[in-house]
């Protein structure tokens, strides 16, 4: 005679394991988006800052000063050459560097570089060795060549497409506002 073999608790089974993926999938998806939304708003807070500096030496001042606070960053550092002269702008000042060690660096930043690292780039000057997620971000336009170093002392997930994007737009706002101050000089 056939036995009959009830199915039913193993589907129910199978059927709330994978509604409790869904769930958790939805999850992850609205925390991303809720992240998401809140790094363009950051980006979107730095650029108007950027534009509402009256001066260049403004214009340093909030991305060296308020930069790292609109971002949520533990420092920022940008690098420019201006003529045959290297120059290294941080929470301290303006600094010479070489504009040799520029030019290889922006031969190795094609646009944006995401990375986390045992020790920051030498551009973040005495904060370095407290950096272990940086982005590197070149600078386009007509802005003298140079690049933005971002970093933070915790490793953090790297964000990829998007993040690079929304970086990408605020190394074109900086380009911009420097292009803009320095033909006015």
């Amino acid at each position: 005679m056939a036995r009959v073999i009830p199915f039913q608790d193993h589907a129910l089974a199978r059927l709330r394991a994978r509604v409790a993926a869904a769930e958790e999938a939805n999850q992850d998806l609205i925390a991303f988006a809720r992240g998401h939304s809140g790094a363009v708003s950051s980006i979107h807070s730095a650029a108007l800052a950027a534009m509402e500096a009256d001066s260049f030496d403004a214009l340093l001042h909030v991305v060296t000063q308020e930069w790292p606070l609109i971002l949520g960053l533990d420092a920022v550092a940008l690098a420019l050459i201006v003529g045959d002269r290297g120059f290294r702008v941080d929470t301290g000042g303006v600094q010479l560097v070489d504009p040799a060690m520029l030019r290889r660096l922006l031969n190795q930043v094609d646009a944006v570089v995401l990375r986390t690292v045992e020790r920051g780039h030498p551009l973040f000057g005495p904060a370095c060795d407290l950096i272990r997620a940086e982005a590197l971000i070149r600078l386009e336009g007509d802005a003298p060549a140079g690049l933005i170093a971002l970093g933070q002392r915790t490793e953090q997930p790297l964000d990829g497409r998007h993040g690079s994007e929304l970086l990408m737009f605020l190394g074109r706002c900086l380009s911009a506002m420097i292009g803009r101050w320095s033909s006015q000089a």
